[in-house]
């Protein structure tokens, strides 16, 4: 299997960020995250939770964000490629990332990835998407000038639903 993850200067900074955290409370770092992760344009954690977690980790905001961004990727890459439990196990520990958090990592994606997958698929990439098609077909068949006339004449409406703001129109 192709890697899920290239060794770049962020994800190894925060596979040490992620190695130092306290093993007890990484597992509920990662369920919140997998609750969460099907959600466009919504963050994982409100200012109010940043603040507490970066209490309870000992972390400041840029590396409690670095930490939280590189699991989303994590989870969004093996969900992405369907990872197996090993696969996921394997690519995890060639970034040096320890067994209780590669561990954790792997028991959070075993219990999720069917929904989150799921969940995953329903979500659309475009904003815009193509409700329902309405069409009429008009033929001319003569003119007061012109007795054989054949002029087709054709109608197209679009029925297009806006994502962003579930507000349907139709062109």
């Amino acid at each position: 299997m192709a890697l899920m993850f290239a060794a770049t200067p962020s994800i190894t900074k925060a596979v040490s960020l992620i190695n130092e955290l306290e093993p007890g409370k990484f597992p509920l770092l990662l369920s919140r995250i997998l609750q969460k992760i099907h959600l466009k344009d919504e963050r994982t954690f409100s200012e109010e939770e940043e603040e507490k977690l970066q209490a309870a980790f000992s972390l400041n905001s840029q590396d409690l964000d670095l930490v939280v961004t590189t699991c989303e990727f994590f989870l969004h890459q093996a969900a992405y490629h369907t990872a197996k439990p090993a696969v996921l196990a394997q690519q995890l520990q060639q970034l040096e990332l320890e067994a209780d958090k590669v561990k954790a990592i792997v028991d959070a994606w075993t219990s999720a990835a069917r929904g989150v997958v799921e969940k995953l698929r329903q979500r659309t990439l475009a904003p815009k998407q193509l409700e329902d098609v309405n069409w009429r077909l008009n033929l001319q068949m003569a003119q007061s000038s012109k007795t054989k006339v054949k002029t087709p004449n054709a109608m197209f409406e679009l029925g297009v639903k806006d994502d962003s703001t579930d507000k349907k129109r139709e062109n």
